[in-house]
């Protein structure tokens, strides 16, 4: 009886690996590799009855240095520098900060929230996800989703260094400035907006 070569059975596993590992990566969505997990993903590439790049609209592939975007050039001034300031450190670990939203008009937010209460089924569930226009961080320019999570990754070791903070337990793309956490560290997140104080208003 003749015995297999060992390199034979060690190419044999690498192909059989190598079959199983592209069969396991065509199942995935294509998104799961390059964005986070927002479930708001949808709505925000959706069509709002006629609102857009105006209204804060991101297209794909815009960046925080995208000045030509409202929804990124209309973003507090310290929450862009600060934005800015991350991405250029985050990029020499080859990591580039994409914007999924940033800054939204009033009408964009509230077409938002009537989208989340359909899929969602009430407001209660909604507001878990999607702000009033009145309350909302984005609409004032104070808040930015970012788009892809080797961002969030990188931001999860140095966003108090920038003063950058992830407010939201259920929402690791969602961040807003805090230049105290420079100093004290971030604060404490909420579960998720409905616990936010600044939501009750």
């Amino acid at each position: 009886m003749t015995r297999t070569p060992r390199w034979l059975l060690v190419v044999g596993l690498t192909a059989v690996l190598a079959v199983i590992t592209a069969a396991l990566c065509y199942e995935l969505p294509k998104s799961s590799s390059f964005s986070t997990a927002s479930p708001l993903n949808d709505l925000h590439s959706g069509h709002h009855g006629g609102l857009g790049e105006a209204d804060g609209a991101v297209p794909d592939g815009v960046t925080v240095f995208d000045d030509s975007v409202p929804g990124v050039a209309k973003l507090d001034p310290g929450l862009l520098k600060a934005l800015r300031q991350a991405a250029t450190a985050a990029a020499h670990d080859k990591v580039t900060f994409y914007v999924n939203s940033g800054w939204r008009s009033a009408a964009y937010q509230n077409q938002l929230l009537r989208e989340a209460i359909a899929k969602y089924g009430s407001e209660a569930e909604a507001e878990r996800w999607v702000a009033t226009a009145a309350t909302s961080p984005h609409v004032s320019g104070d808040a930015v989703d970012l788009g892809r999570s080797d961002a969030t990754a990188w931001l999860s070791g140095h966003s108090a260094e920038y003063g950058l903070c992830q407010i939201y337990r259920n929402e690791p793309w969602h961040y807003e400035l805090r230049p105290e956490a420079t100093v004290r560290g971030c604060p404490h997140m909420y579960a998720d907006p409905t616990h936010d104080p600044r939501m009750q208003q």
